[in-house]
């Protein structure tokens, strides 16, 4: 799951001269100033832009589902006098929180320190 809009990491690129940015597997590449080969775009850049941006289009989906998936569960578990719905909505937000776990919380430091 992307956890950064495109328009996030395309604006701070902009913003401090990165150039051609591209995402490699749940990590952000670009160009720095004056430099001809990639580095990944620094974790406690991206983590200054979740922390200013919020979440994402995709999180907001998979959340509003999450929080519809247990609603529309205790209806019918209601209904139908069996917990079994309850039980699928907590397997489907088990997914949806594993989905949105963040990959970069464990990954290495950046090579390049910032000002």
């Amino acid at each position: 799951m992307n956890h950064y809009s495109a328009q996030w990491i395309e604006e701070w690129c902009h913003d401090n001269g990165w150039t051609d940015w591209f995402q490699e597997c749940s990590c952000y590449w670009a160009f720095p100033p004056n430099a001809v080969m990639p580095v990944p775009i620094p974790t406690q850049v991206l983590k200054a832009i979740k922390a200013e941006k919020g979440l994402c289009f995709e999180e907001r989906i998979w959340s509003l589902c999450a929080v519809f998936s247990v609603v529309i569960a205790a209806i019918y578990t209601y209904f139908i006098a069996s917990p079994v719905p309850l039980l699928a909505a907590f397997a489907f937000c088990a997914v949806t929180v594993a989905r949105m776990e963040d990959d970069m919380a464990i990954s290495l430091p950046s090579p390049i320190e910032l000002p």
